[in-house]
């Protein structure tokens, strides 16, 4: 089974290097890794799936949480969440095939990006198995180039991952926000010393 975790990191150099070491040390096996910032000044987010059972994707948590620049660890696997990836595709594309590639698209709400005589650029922003089906109803075309991203993963509805991170009686996040020259509950204005 794929357990998707979502770490809240400080957007420090060398937070990756850490956190892939831990990997590496404990033997896991990252099957995708997605990092990017947040709306949050100085936070970054870690999109990490992982095979395993259970009790892999429980290890992972505890591990991570254990990591200096770890604000928050949570699990999605299990959660209402929408998850997706992305994935860039070139194709074989003739103009006695195009149109029936042009149709299956239609079908997964893929879209062409770039066209050239002899290939079309495929945008698809969907579920992994989604963008396997897509993968494998191309394949007889021909698929010259592909890359794709990890997958990414938000909460449905009104609650964030980031809900509680900034509890003001916590004095890990109060410390982080004052260090960044923010108020207690990581609202802006900067304060001044």
């Amino acid at each position: 089974m794929k357990h998707t975790v979502v770490a809240l990191v400080e957007d420090k150099p060398g937070v990756l290097n850490r956190v892939a070491s831990l990997f590496r040390r404990r033997g896991f096996n990252i099957d995708s890794l997605a990092v990017g910032t947040t709306h949050e000044a100085g936070v970054s987010r870690m999109t990490i799936v992982v095979e395993g059972n259970e009790n892999i994707a429980d290890q992972l948590e505890k591990q991570l949480f254990k990591l200096i620049d770890v604000i928050k660890v949570e699990n999605f696997t299990n959660q209402n969440a929408i998850m997706r990836e992305l994935a860039l595709i070139k194709v074989k594309a003739s103009t006695n095939n195009r149109r029936e590639i042009l149709d299956i698209l239609e079908v997964f709400r893929a879209q062409p990006i770039d066209l050239s005589t002899a290939s079309l650029v495929i945008q698809i922003v969907a579920h992994r198995d989604t963008i396997d089906a897509l993968i494998e109803n191309l394949s007889r075309f021909g698929i010259l180039e592909m890359v794709r991203t990890g997958r990414i993963a938000m909460r449905r509805g009104y609650t964030t991952t980031t809900d509680e991170v900034l509890d003001e009686n916590d004095d890990y996040s109060s410390n982080f926000h004052s260090q960044l020259g923010r108020l207690s509950n990581g609202n802006f204005p900067f304060v001044s010393d």
